[in-house]
């Protein structure tokens, strides 16, 4: 769905007097090998991926914990078997209106397994059947369960493990309250970013390698299920210095975030809470609409029947959903709704679309590099083509996992002087 069908977009956030002052005070100076700006599972899993000796800088514009990966609720695919290859494709292409790259869905689906793998042997726990096996589950556009998960906050599971892998080396230093205000660019190549820290003080931090991980553009949208300080910051660099974007207008709206009257983030509840069961009905409890359809599908079914019924929200009842799912799978959920009132397992609630995703970004090629020499961009923030006009619920994780490896690994080999594609 495109960006004219959600919230106007804010006006970006004006510089501080603290930023204003920083371009005239004396800007740190630092060096080494790899700068990545973004702490969410792309930035960090391309840290894990580059050799011990390379010194490697992270920035993080907040705290480490207010990146949208620790939002990520439903799961992470994984190809089940290799039957499976022929169906999660298709079902990618036919979400993203068949706008996808071939190669990088292919790309995608046959790196799963081996990206799964690597998660738990990091110490990343996915949910179990009683007899041990991966636990899968389906959600909206999926024509078979295939998405692994860890209750209801897969990404603070995963982001969080990685994070803590990430602090155990050595040869990575975590900034937090640092930003990002451009790109240092010489003959053409990037060498590095200007940034400041939280109190306006200018930061040049040069490198051979640079990788923007940095996130999407929730923060400009008056309702986003995004952290404010999301607001396309690698995006911006980038066009600034002529590197090419990609479907700056292919933003995914969401169908169900929980309604409120609150300022403030919109909370998202899952896909994965229709898979389970979820359905959703209009202001007379009809069910409308076919909840596993392509999100915006579902997001425009969900608009049109708002203004039929002349109303802010419809409702979503989980009165097929056992309440034992409802309160230890959907445990997040559940007690967040209790929190504004409701309860999922007496009661549907009031849910309303939001902006959640954007599917453009930075235009990258198959190893995620740029335009530009040496810098790269991975995760939301770029375009792989992975996701086409509309991305497949839980092919985000995945998507930023393997393009970040992928980053990561032609950094290596283009130190080493070969410059094929994997």
């Amino acid at each position: 769905m495109s960006a004219q069908t959600a919230a106007a977009p804010t006006t970006a956030a004006q510089p501080t007097a603290g930023e204003k002052n920083a371009a005239s005070r004396q800007a740190q100076s630092l060096n080494c090998d790899v700068v990545i700006v973004g702490c969410g599972v792309a930035g960090l899993y391309a840290a894990l991926n580059l050799p011990r000796h390379l010194r490697i800088v992270m920035l993080s514009k907040e705290d480490v914990a207010s990146c949208d990966s620790m939002l990520a609720q439903g799961g992470i695919c994984v190809m089940r078997d290799h039957d499976d290859y022929d169906y999660w494709f298709d079902d990618t292409m036919r979400a993203g209106h068949n706008e996808c790259r071939p190669q990088s869905v292919d790309t995608m689906i046959w790196s799963s397994r081996e990206i799964i793998n690597d998660l738990i042997r990091l110490g990343v726990e996915f949910d179990r059947t009683p007899e041990g096996d991966l636990d899968y589950t389906r959600e909206g556009a999926h024509s078979r369960n295939r998405i692994v998960h860890h209750a209801d906050v897969t990404g603070k599971e995963i982001t969080t493990k990685l994070l803590a892998r990430v602090r155990e080396l050595r040869n990575v230093q975590i900034r937090e309250y640092t930003t990002m205000d451009d790109l240092l660019v010489e003959d053409g190549a990037c060498v590095g970013v200007h940034a400041h820290d939280r109190d306006g003080n200018p930061i040049e931090l040069r490198s051979r390698d640079t990788v923007l991980a940095t996130g999407g553009v929730g923060g400009l949208y008056e309702h986003s299920t995004n952290y404010p300080c999301l607001t396309g910051d690698g995006c911006r660099v980038c066009e600034e210095h002529g590197v090419a974007l990609e479907h700056m207008d292919y933003v995914q709206i969401h169908p169900t975030t929980l309604y409120t009257t609150k300022p403030g983030r919109s909370f998202l509840i899952s896909e994965s809470c229709r898979g389970e069961g979820a359905v959703l009905l209009d202001k007379n409890g009809n069910r409308f609409t076919d909840e596993l359809q392509p999100r915006d599908v579902v997001s425009a079914a969900i608009r049109r029947q708002m203004e039929k019924d002349g109303t802010k929200h419809v409702w979503l009842s989980f009165a097929n959903v056992p309440n034992d799912v409802c309160t230890n799978h959907f445990k997040h959920i559940y007690e967040r709704c209790l929190e504004e009132g409701y309860d999922i397992t007496r009661e549907p609630i009031p849910v309303v679309p939001a902006q959640h995703y954007l599917m453009g970004g930075i235009h990258v090629d198959q190893n995620s590099m740029t335009g530009m020499a040496h810098l790269y961009a991975a995760g939301e923030t770029s375009c792989n083509g992975v996701h086409g006009r509309n991305r497949l619920a839980s092919n985000s994780l995945l998507e930023s996992l393997v393009f970040s490896r992928l980053a990561a690994r032609d950094i290596v080999r283009r130190r080493h002087g070969w410059t094929q594609s994997a």
